[in-house]
Formats: structure tokens, C-alpha cells, sequence
């Protein structure tokens, strides 16, 4: 991203910081076994996985659209029982 017109930085906590469900720590149980790099959070704070990965492909399952600043995507909801 690239920051608001209010002076917020791009990495702002609004962008990078989420608030996760408890089905959550299940698609994302074995991120602790050392499966990819972390790296600091916007401001140092903690540490934050730099992919995250899953046990199923949530984003082909749920599908995405939207629209940014100079990009779009359009990303169908897929069967899972085809994906998986």
C-alpha cells in the first residue's frame, strides 16, 4: 500500500496488524515448526511470519475482488472439495 492522504506511513498498524478467528490457530498450526521466515512487525515491536501459511488454500476457496490504487483482482470461490 502506499499510505493515506492523512500522513499515515504505508506499514500503518490499520494495513498490517489483524485480529484473528480460533479456526485460525488450526489452518495455521504448524507455523511454529520453523516453515518460513519472520520478520518485524511495522514498528518493531514483535515478530510477524513473512508468508503465512496454511493447510488449505483459503484464498482459492473463498475467492477475492477488489480494487486498488492502480491494481484490481477477481479471484472466483472455488468447490473444496475440487481444490482439495
Amino acid at each position: 500500500n502506499f499510505g493515506s492522504v492523512d500522513g499515515d506511513s504505508p506499514a500503518a498498524m490499520r494495513y498490517t496488524e489483524v485480529r484473528m478467528a480460533r479456526i485460525t490457530s488450526e489452518i495455521i498450526a504448524d507455523i511454529e515448526k520453523e516453515t518460513v521466515d519472520f520478520v518485524p512487525n511495522y514498528d518493531g515491536s514483535t515478530k510477524e511470519p513473512s508468508v503465512l501459511p496454511a493447510k488449505i488454500p483459503n484464498l482459492l476457496i473463498n475467492g477475492s475482488s477488489g480494487i486498488a490504487v492502480g491494481m484490481a483482482t477477481n479471484i472466483p470461490p472455488h468447490n473444496i472439495v475440487e481444490v482439495l
